[in-house]
C-alpha cells in the first residue's frame, strides 16, 4: 500500500496533532508542510495523497490554492480536505469540487476519517499500477466524456491546450498521449513536432484525435506519422478497444 500522505496545515493545533497521530498509528507516513508554494514545491510529484487542514487563512492564499489545483491536475493526486462550510466556499473559488476527492466537515469523526484516508491510499496504490494516459483537447465536453470512459481502466490526466501538454510533459512521462489534432495557439501537429525534437519526449506514443473522418482529413493526420488516430465520434466500446489493443501491443 502507498503509505505516504502529505498533511498541509498552517501551524500546529490540537486537531492537527491528533490527525497526525491517528494517521501514523494507522500505518501511514505523514509528511507535514505549510501552505506555502516554496515548501510545497518539493512534494509536487510525491506523495500522491494530500490532506489539507483548512482554516480562516484560506482567504489569504489564493496563489497556494491555485498551485494545489494545478499539481493535483498534473500529477493526478488524491486531494482531501478538512474544514467548515465557509472555508469550503472560499476554496471553491479556486479549486472545483470535482478536484477534491473527499471533503470532511468539522467536527469530524477521527476514526471514520482515518479509515477513509487509508482506503484512498490503497486506491492510489492500485491506480499507480495502471497505465497512464495524457488526454489533450480544447473541447471541455469531450474531455469530460472521454476521461469518464478511460478512467475505468487507466490513470488519466487531462489538459485543454497544447501549451499545457508541453508543460505537463516537462515533468511527466505518460504511457500514451491522446492528442487533439485541431487546437488554437499550439495545434496537435505542432505539439508532436516539439515532442519529436526533445530526447525526453520523442518516444512517447501519440495517437491523434480528430473530429473529421473524410479521406482528405484522415490522410493529413496520417501523413504526420503518429502512432495512430481515433475519430472523436467513436462510441465508447470502440475507443476503449482501440486504446486497449494499442497499449497491449506496447508493453515494452
Amino acid at each position: 500500500m502507498e503509505n505516504r500522505i502529505l498533511l498541509i496545515s498552517s501551524g500546529a493545533t490540537f486537531m492537527v496533532d491528533a490527525i497526525n497521530k491517528n494517521l501514523k498509528e494507522a500505518g501511514l507516513e505523514v509528511i507535514k508542510a505549510a501552505p506555502v508554494i516554496n515548501e510545497l514545491e518539493q512534494y509536487r510529484k510525491e506523495p500522491n495523497v494530500i490532506l489539507f487542514y483548512l482554516g480562516a487563512f484560506v482567504d489569504d492564499i489564493p496563489d497556494v490554492l491555485v498551485y494545489i489545483r494545478e499539481i493535483c491536475l498534473e500529477n493526478d493526486k488524491i486531494l482531501c480536505m478538512i474544514g467548515d462550510e465557509p472555508e469550503y466556499e472560499s476554496v471553491s473559488k479556486y479549486i472545483p469540487d470535482d478536484r477534491i476527492t473527499e471533503k470532511f466537515v468539522r467536527p469530524i469523526n477521527m476514526k471514520d476519517a482515518t479509515e477513509r484516508i487509508c482506503e484512498l491510499c490503497r486506491v492510489n496504490a492500485e491506480m499507480a499500477k495502471r497505465k497512464s494516459i495524457l488526454l489533450v483537447d480544447d473541447d471541455p465536453m469531450f474531455l469530460r466524456l472521454a476521461k469518464s470512459w478511460l478512467d475505468e481502466e487507466y490513470r488519466v490526466t487531462i489538459v485543454n491546450s497544447g501549451v499545457q501538454a508541453i508543460t505537463y510533459l516537462a515533468l511527466n512521462t505518460p504511457d500514451l498521449i491522446l492528442l487533439d489534432y485541431e487546437m488554437p495557439v499550439a495545434s496537435g501537429p505542432e505539439v508532436l513536432e516539439m515532442m519529436k525534437s526533445e530526447d525526453g519526449t520523442r518516444d512517447i506514443p501519440v495517437i491523434f484525435l480528430t473530429g473529421k473522418g473524410d479521406k482528405e482529413s484522415v490522410m493529413k493526420v496520417v501523413s504526420l506519422k503518429p502512432d495512430g488516430y481515433l475519430l472523436k465520434t467513436m462510441p465508447k466500446v470502440k475507443l476503449m478497444e482501440e486504446v486497449r489493443n494499442f497499449l497491449a501491443g506496447n508493453k515494452g
